[in-house]
């Protein structure tokens, strides 16, 4: 597993710096394209809000992408975020390989 010290671009800093600023969309235009509220857009676009299977849907259809793209997108930053809390990274470090679980019934037998 690659941890990168530097934070992924966010989605609402791709949807930004990628698309509606390129495009000169406004967040009301991508909400019509969408079917959605201005204010979920607005709340993706300020990371205050997650993306979902149907949001990655909706955006790969607007943006011509695919789906896979806006969930890596957000699985990338969960996973970065996990992997940098100070709290999980003690929770982590309890966490034992199967196999080495395995090795030691084996020796104990």
């Amino acid at each position: 597993m690659l941890v990168t010290k530097r934070k992924p671009d966010s989605i609402g800093t791709i949807l930004r710096e990628e698309f509606l600023e390129p495009y000169n969309l406004t967040q009301e235009s991508l909400a019509n394209a969408m079917g959605v509220t201005r204010v979920m857009v607005n709340e993706l676009i300020n990371d205050k809000r997650g993306i979902t299977v149907d949001t990655a849907v909706m955006l790969s259809k607007v943006f011509d992408t695919s789906p896979q793209f806006w969930l890596n997108i957000y699985m990338d930053n969960q996973l970065w975020e996990a992997l940098h809390n100070p709290q999980k990274k003690v929770k982590f470090k309890k966490v034992v390989s199967i196999n080495k679980l395995h090795k030691k019934r084996n020796f104990a037998a």
